[in-house]
């Protein structure tokens, strides 16, 4: 995977420069963000204390809603006009409007209500864990995109550059930081 380089003065937006021209292929990139967000799926539900839950819950969401950005953005509209599989890209956006309405729920969730919160992140999980096997089915989207004839290193490139884009906390660096340690 390429290592990104990056320039900023503090508080000013981040500029991403890749070192060298190999990259992660593009469903490569998507399915390590699948597993990184079952792993947390899986520590939320094992976790005891709440403050951990809301951390994990908060950590999902914002993974999610990057993941869902840099595929509706970029991976899509690519594998639309690659493959031209009109339903499979309309069932995965259909799932996307799906998880972003939970997902705004479990942010809105009044914090003392600690079943209905568990309750919107196991539905969630469940959700997400449909569009996953979807996606990566033998026939589903990355199955077919891998047919297609997509240049999936370059859309790699792409999509990873996007994700950085977005990770990205000018303030804090936080984002940045985590993405290069591999911790998104």
């Amino acid at each position: 995977m390429a290592m990104p380089r990056t320039s900023a003065a503090p508080g000013r937006a981040r500029h991403v420069h890749f070192l060298t021209s190999t990259s992660i292929d593009a469903i490569e990139l998507l399915e390590s963000d699948h597993r990184h967000v079952e792993a947390w799926f899986a520590e939320f539900d094992s976790a005891t204390s709440m403050v951990r839950k809301q951390t994990l819950a908060a950590r999902i969401c914002r993974a999610l809603r990057i993941h869902m950005r840099i595929e509706e953005e970029i991976f899509y509209p690519a594998f639309l006009e690659a493959a031209g599989d009109r339903p499979l890209h309309d069932d995965a956006e259909a799932a996307h409007d799906q998880a972003r309405e939970v997902i705004a729920d479990i942010e809105a969730c009044d914090a003392g209500d600690d079943a209905t919160f568990g309750l919107l992140v196991k539905t969630l999980a469940r959700m997400i864990e449909r569009h996953v096997a979807d996606e990566e089915r033998p026939g589903g989207m990355f199955d077919e995109a891998r047919q297609s004839g997509l240049e999936l290193n370059e859309l790699g490139a792409r999509l990873e550059h996007r994700k950085l884009e977005l990770m990205d906390d000018a303030e804090t660096d936080a984002g940045y930081d985590a993405a290069v340690r591999g911790g998104m």
